[in-house]
């Protein structure tokens, strides 16, 4: 009988597909009624917002915080297993507010120009891409900035085509509201200087109005739309890896920021194979895609709390960096514009409410002072319609007008914002706006002070997603090299506790599952990362460098730092 039953099972796995059978490693450490983490340093923020400390963690058999042990507390005599934590540091799994999961693992996946100092090395590297990567036939990758480059200009399709002969290539400016086109890609989506810009979008042309490369916002889909859609195989790959960076930084959870079907479908796949570790609470990327994938109310929480579609994206405007943002007055450096603004007043109130009758959260990306006002002047008038619980997100909220700060409070709309965006843009944005437009510019403590939820992320893959980099952003004002010395806006930066709190709880809030995670109270999931050292004890250079040891996700061990690394 057992033969029997043992040759059935061969036969069975034999018949199962590689990538079905593919699961991870079972963990190291059983979840038990009585899972003991002992002996750290541990840190949370408690109900009202302060700094908790405690030295021991007790967890259930089903992932969650059972207690918080402090010294001097009885532990359970004979646990089922026990964790010394050599008295390393314990701080709540961090959730990153606003992200692009699909971005980043592509990007890493891809051609990575994130790290390049001018246009020549970019060359150089996209030289050695198409040279080392045969296929795909289109050639993509991201994350330049001309302003990193200190090139003057955009790049143009001329900078790429003696790199590339006659393979199409697009690479995707650091923010992710322009891309670069060589000319073999415009000729296959068949642009010419006759190809008008599409609402909300701009070709950058020369002084003949023939197109440079540079596409801008809604320009994008133009030159986009002619290349080959990413593989399944392809995307999941990508979102794999996205995970695997995100969990190594000590993001167990993270809000997708403009999820569309094919990574809603891709999640799901992960799911459904037991390979989503970390918790996803996703954005929709515009209604249309909110309708077709949650129907007619949110989803409920997926796989066990680890993936959930509770919302919209909508964009008012671009980015800075592409002087795209929708601005009040036109830009410093650029008379000429005053940025894009993507939607007229109508459309994204009728979007807005389209999204909010069926229960949905809405989100609307913001960064100049003119499309901060729009959505303000939108979830004002909707208010009085929708009321309850609705916590209206602006994305980003960079640029706004001091005169409309107050409204945020008024009517509780959470500011979702990236600390590192404020040390990367100090340069550019004081020559796109001048001196005093930036009162009311990355504004974190003044939204504190004045009772504003602050949720923090990163943007990523904008920008780099390690937490603790965007911790020293928010408590110096500084970027990695000390620039500006004392900080940039330096009457807007924060403590480390509020720091803290707006990667954690503040995250938890503004995704609507502060009833789950965020902080290590009881009942909570037991998401929690081990540091090299203790981040209220150290200058903000060592914050900057702190390392993640381990990551735990629901009680059980997710990821542990390779020895030397």
């Amino acid at each position: 009988m057992t033969r029997h039953l043992t040759i059935a099972l061969i036969a069975l796995l034999a018949a199962t597909p590689l990538s079905a059978r593919k699961r991870l490693p079972a963990p190291e450490i059983p979840v038990t009624p009585q899972g003991l983490v002992d002996n750290v340093n541990g840190y949370t923020i408690d109900g009202q917002g302060n700094l908790e400390r405690f030295s021991g963690l007790l967890i259930g058999r089903d992932g969650r915080v059972v207690k918080l042990l402090h010294e001097g507390d009885a532990r359970p005599e004979r646990p089922d297993f026990r964790l010394d934590g050599q008295h390393r540091t314990l701080l709540p799994g961090l959730n990153d507010a606003h992200g692009h999961i699909s971005g980043l693992g592509f990007q890493a996946l891809g051609l990575d120009l994130t790290s390049t100092t001018s246009l020549a090395d970019a060359q150089r590297r996209l030289e050695r891409y198409a040279a080392e990567h045969e296929t795909p036939a289109w050639i993509r990758g991201g994350g330049w900035n001309q302003e990193k480059w200190q090139l003057g200009r955009f790049p143009t399709a001329a900078d790429l085509d003696p790199f590339t002969k006659s393979r199409p290539v697009l690479l995707e400016r650091i923010d992710g509201h322009a891309i670069l086109a060589n000319s073999a890609a415009m000729a296959a989506a068949g642009i010419t200087a006759r190809t008008p810009d599409p609402a909300g979008g701009r070709i950058e042309r020369d002084a003949k109005g023939n197109p440079t490369g540079l596409f801008v916002d809604a320009a994008r889909n133009l030159v986009e739309k002619a290349a080959p859609a990413p593989l399944p195989r392809e995307r999941d790959a990508a979102i794999a890896k996205a995970q695997e960076i995100l969990i190594a930084d000590g993001i167990t959870a993270t809000s997708d920021m403009g999820t569309n079907v094919d990574d809603w479908e891709s999640m799901r796949r992960l799911g459904d194979t037991d390979r989503l570790r970390m918790r996803i609470t996703s954005y929709a990327m515009g209604v249309d895609t909110l309708l077709t994938v949650a129907g007619s109310q949110p989803t409920g929480w997926l796989y066990g709390g680890r993936l959930r579609m509770i919302g919209v994206k909508l964009y008012a405007d671009g980015a800075l960096g592409s002087r795209g943002a929708w601005l009040k007055r036109p830009y410093s450096d650029m008379p000429s514009t005053r940025g894009l603004q993507f939607m007229d007043d109508a459309k994204i109130k009728n979007l807005m409410s389209r999204a909010a009758m069926d229960g949905f959260q809405v989100a609307v990306h913001a960064i100049g002072d003119a499309a901060n006002a729009q959505a303000l002047d939108a979830i004002e008038e909707l208010s009085a319609t929708y009321e309850g619980d609705r916590r209206w997100r602006i994305e980003h909220a960079q640029i706004i007008d001091p005169a409309d700060l107050p409204r945020f409070a008024k009517y509780k709309v959470i500011a979702s914002m990236q600390p590192s965006h404020a040390t990367s843009d100090h340069i550019m944005a004081v020559k796109r706006l001048g001196a005093d437009r930036l009162k009311g510019a990355y504004a974190w403590k003044t939204m504190l002070d004045n009772h504003v939820p602050l949720a923090f992320g990163s943007d990523y893959p904008v920008e780099d997603p390690n937490p603790f980099a965007g911790m020293a952003d928010a408590v110096t004002r500084e970027d990695a090299a000390g620039d500006p010395p004392g900080g940039f806006l330096p009457e807007q930066k924060i403590s480390l506790t509020q720091a803290l709190a707006a990667f954690t709880t503040g995250g938890a809030y503004a995704a609507k599952a502060e009833d789950r995670i965020g902080s290590l109270e009881a009942g909570h999931f037991a998401d929690f990362i081990l540091l090299d050292r203790d981040p209220f004890q150290v200058d903000a250079r060592a914050l900057r460098e702190t390392k993640v040891m381990e990551t735990w996700i629901g009680g059980v061990r997710a990821w542990v730092r390779k020895a030397g690394s």
